[in-house]
C-alpha cells in the first residue's frame, strides 16, 4: 500500500477479472491492499485461541487445502475479506481519499430530537458495488476451483456484504453549552471491523454443510442434511468438514498444535486440554520484562520503571 499503482507493474498481477477493474480504479489499490492485510490479522485475532488458527492466510494468494476445499474456515475467510474490501473503500469514500466518491447520501426524514442530518457517512453503496466487483473476480475467473467451490465462495462473500450492511448506523456528536447536547450532527457510519469479525465467527460456528446439486433448471447450494435448517443470505455453508487440525497433515491443510501455547486455567477452546488434543503439555517459566510503577509528570508524560518478574507457560506437546 506504501506504493503508487500503476498497470503494468501492479495490475497484471491479479487475475483477468480484476485487472480491468484494477486498470480502471487504481486510486482504490491502497485501500484494497489495506483491506487484505486487515483481513490477515482480523482472522489471526479471531482464531488466535482454537486449533485452526488461521496461520495458513499468511500464505495469501497461495491458500492451502484448509481454504481451497471448499471447508467451514474458507467461508469465514471469503465473507470476512468481502466485508473488509467493503468497508475499507466506503471508509475511503468518507475520507476523501478516492476521487471517484464521496460521502454516503444523507438518509431521508430526521435523526431523532435535536439532531440534524451532517457530518460524512460512509459510502457503503459504493464500497459493496467496487468492493463487490473485485473481491468476487477471482471467484468468477474459470481458471480454478470447482462450480461447488465457487458458488460456496460467491455465497458467502455475499454474507459477509450483508453482514456489514446491516451494521449501518446513525452515529451523532453532541454539540452545546457544557457538553448539553442541545444539537446532534447526526451521521450514518459503520461498525468497527472487530465488530464484523465477532458477527461473521458466530456464523461460522453455526454455518450450514451444502452440496451444489441440481434444483429444477439449475444447480444451487442446498443443506447436505434434509432435516437441517434451509440457506438463507445471511448464512454461511461449507461443502466438506474439517480436519480435527490437532496433527500435522498437508493434504488436508492442517498444521498441529503442537507447540502452541494454551491457557492451563481455561475451559474453553484455548485450554490445554482441548488445544493440546488430549497429548498434554509442558510447562516452563520465564522471565519477562514490563512497564511498572507508573506516574504521571506534569506536563504531560508518563514515567514508568522496568520490572522482570517470572511468568509460568504451558506448551502442547
Amino acid at each position: 500500500s506504501g506504493v503508487s499503482w500503476n498497470e503494468s507493474q501492479h495490475c497484471r498481477l491479479l487475475v483477468p477479472e480484476q485487472l480491468q477493474l484494477c486498470r480502471r480504479n487504481l486510486e482504490v489499490m491502497p485501500s484494497i491492499v489495506r483491506a487484505a492485510r486487515h483481513t490477515q490479522a482480523l482472522c489471526q485475532q479471531s482464531f488466535a485461541d482454537m486449533r485452526w488458527n488461521c496461520s495458513s492466510i499468511q500464505r495469501a494468494p497461495r491458500f492451502g487445502p484448509d481454504l481451497l476445499k471448499g471447508t467451514r474456515e474458507a467461508a469465514f475467510v471469503y465473507a470476512l475479506a468481502a466485508a473488509t474490501i467493503a468497508h475499507g473503500i466506503a471508509r475511503a469514500c468518507a475520507s476523501g481519499e478516492l476521487p471517484l466518491c464521496s460521502c454516503g447520501p444523507g438518509p431521508p426524514g430526521d435523526p431523532g430530537p435535536g439532531g440534524r442530518w451532517g457530518g460524512c457517512g460512509d459510502n457503503l453503496s459504493y464500497g459493496l458495488q467496487l468492493g463487490a466487483a473485485f473481491a468476487d473476480g477471482s471467484s468468477r475467473s474459470g481458471k480454478s476451483g470447482t462450480h461447488g467451490s465457487k458458488a460456496m465462495n460467491l455465497h458467502n462473500s455475499a454474507v459477509g456484504r450483508t453482514v456489514l450492511s446491516d451494521s449501518l448506523d446513525t452515529k451523532c456528536k453532541c454539540h452545546g453549552v457544557s457538553g448539553s447536547c442541545s444539537v446532534k450532527t447526526c451521521w450514518k457510519g459503520l461498525s468497527s471491523l472487530d465488530e464484523i469479525a465477532s458477527d461473521l465467527k458466530s456464523k461460522y460456528l453455526a454455518a450450514i454443510k451444502v452440496s451444489h446439486r441440481l434444483v429444477g433448471p439449475r444447480k444451487q447450494l442446498m443443506p447436505k442434511d434434509m432435516d437441517a435448517r434451509p440457506v438463507t443470505e445471511t448464512d454461511l455453508v461449507y461443502l466438506i468438514n474439517s480436519p480435527d487440525y490437532c496433527t500435522p497433515n498437508l493434504q488436508l491443510g492442517s498444521l498441529g498444535t503442537q507447540d502452541r501455547q494454551c491457557n492451563k486455567s481455561s475451559v474453553g477452546s484455548a485450554s490445554c486440554a482441548l488445544l493440546c488434543c488430549g497429548r498434554g503439555y509442558n510447562t516452563y517459566t520465564e522471565e519477562v520484562e514490563e512497564r511498572c510503577h507508573c506516574r504521571y509528570r506534569w506536563c504531560c508524560s508518563v514515567v514508568c520503571r522496568r520490572c522482570r518478574r517470572r511468568v509460568e507457560r504451558h506448551v502442547c506437546k
